[in-house]
């Protein structure tokens, strides 16, 4: 068994979660932060069966796709820790994903 840790924009979730709900994967939602935008995202964790792996991995790379985002980035300037924003286009959205073998699970 693996552990899949998701970590995906909020405006993936919806699409994934049920993509993967409808394939009989269960799956938890922690709503997090991500750094260096400090803009909200989704981690999600699944328990999967090595077998069905393949099948999760799929769903999150076709439903988790990369585009680009204007944002305010703050510079540094001017006089004596002045900062100005400025916009910087970044790339948002994909995935990453962590798989850990699962040693044991238990379910009560």
């Amino acid at each position: 068994m693996k552990l899949v840790i998701a970590i995906i924009q909020d405006e993936d979730s919806s699409r994934v979660i049920s993509a993967l709900m409808n394939d009989g994967y269960s799956v938890t939602k922690l709503a997090t932060t991500g750094g260096f935008l400090r803009a909200g995202n989704t981690t999600l964790l699944a328990g999967v069966e090595d077998d069905r792996l393949a099948g999760c991995l799929s769903i999150i790379e076709k439903l988790c796709k990369s585009r680009r985002q204007m944002t305010a980035s703050p510079m540094a300037g001017g006089i004596a820790g002045v900062y100005a924003q400025m916009p910087i286009e970044v790339t948002v959205g994909g995935a990453t994903v962590f798989v850990l073998d699962v040693e044991q699970f238990h379910k009560y």
